[in-house]
Formats: structure tokens, sequence, C-alpha cells
């Protein structure tokens, strides 16, 4: 009977976490839908095309360097597996901030990366805010039927498609924040946490001229009649 029991809680909390995951889906979709549908992505467009060549030159080249991949460290550079003592306590001041600034610049897409995992285990941890997400989808389903044809009419007043998402849109920011606070700032400290352990203890030392290696590339042919190789020995005949 305890077995019965124990399979049929699971079932159910299997499904409600499927059926979270759906409305979750569901909502993206939605949002995505209506910010299309109301010109948000010809606005932005409009915007970014207004923008001076040089502001666009500095903006994707700060993109493409702060989300490098290459940035993104391996779990064994990370958790510096096979090295001899990856972790200890510096004592000296001066080498503590040294190393907390070298980690935070070297391992920040990783920090970074933590901290949104432990945002999404949060969350799917969080029954209240998954229902309340799901019902902020189930809202924006029904905003969109309503303005199907572009507007709606409520106790004579019209409403246009693009009034009805900006205000559905302004509404589900302050929903998000009052949902997500809690998980926001467990977040927060939680990695915040880690990661200040990590800075502190992880000594990284050996990675810290990694930025500074120069690939070679091309052929190099080297033969006996090399200058720069008969230099010495001419200098040593010479003598």
């Amino acid at each position: 009977m305890a077995l019965t029991d124990d399979s049929t809680t699971s079932s159910t909390n299997s499904g409600g976490i499927a059926g979270a995951l759906s409305a979750l889906n569901s909502a993206s979709t939605n949002i995505k839908n209506a910010w299309d549908s109301s010109g948000g992505s010809q606005a932005l467009g409009s915007i970014q095309s207004s923008l001076p060549q040089g502001t666009k030159d500095y903006l994707a080249d700060a993109q493409n360097k702060v989300f490098n991949r290459k940035n993104l460290r391996s779990p064994t550079v990370f958790f510096g597996l096979g090295e001899e003592k990856p972790f200890y306590l510096e004592r000296v001041p001066s080498l503590i901030t040294e190393r907390v600034k070298h980690n935070l610049s070297f391992f920040y897409l990783n920090y970074a990366l933590l901290t949104a995992l432990l945002f999404c285990l949060t969350l799917l941890i969080s029954p209240s805010a998954i229902i309340g997400i799901g019902l902020l989808g189930f809202a924006w389903m029904a905003v969109i039927r309503a303005t199907a044809e572009g507007s709606v009419q409520i106790k004579g007043i019209t409403i246009t498609q693009k009034q009805a998402t900006i205000a559905m849109g302004a509404f589900s920011v302050m929903v998000l924040i009052w949902l997500l606070a809690h998980i926001f700032w467990w977040t927060v400290s939680t990695s915040g946490f880690l990661t200040g352990v990590h800075c502190l203890l992880r000594d990284a030392s050996m990675h810290k001229d990694e930025e500074d290696r120069v690939e070679m590339q091309g052929d190099l042919s080297l033969d006996e009649e090399s200058t720069f190789l008969n230099s010495g020995a001419d200098v040593g005949t010479m003598a």
C-alpha cells in the first residue's frame, strides 16, 4: 500500500512539473508573438539602425568579448582537476586581492552560468512561481485572442492591440518582480557565496598567462645555412 502511495505521489509531481514546463513554454511563445505583432521588433530595429556605426561596432565587439565561448572554462580548469594544490587559503592580503581579481576576470562566465543554473533550479522547485507564470501565460493568450482583430472595446472604450500589449507587458513585469523576488534574492545570495568561496580559495595562477599566448601559424623551415643559427658559431671562430 505504501509503495502504491509513493508511486502515485511521484507520478503526480512529475505531471505537475510537466504541466508547469508546458505552461512556461506557452507563456514565452505567447509573449513573443505579442511582441512581434505589436511592432516591438520593428521599433527595436529602427533604434538599432539609428545608432552610429562606431557605436554599433563597439557594442558588437564588447558582446563578442564578453560572451566569447572561449572564456567559459572547462570543469577541469574551474575545479583544478589534476593540479597539485588547486584550492588553499592565501594569507597575504595583497596576494588575496590579486587572486580575487584574476579569478573574477578569468571565471566570470562560469560564475554567470552558475547563477543562471541556480535560478532555473530554484524556479522549478517553487510551485507558486510556476503557477503564477502559467496564469500569466493564460492572461497573455486572452489578450491576444481579444485583440486578434486589431482592437477591443471595453465599456465603450476602444483599446488597440499595441496599447493592450504595452499594458500587459507592464503588468507582467510587476507580476514577475513579485513572483520571482524571493527566488532572485536567494539565487543572488547563494551564487554570491559560492562565487566568493571559489574566488578566495581557487589558485589559478598557472592560467594567468593564458590570454597572452600567441598561436603560431605557418611553416618555419630551417637549414644549416640559416644566418641566425650560425652567427654564434661565426663569432666563436673569429674569437
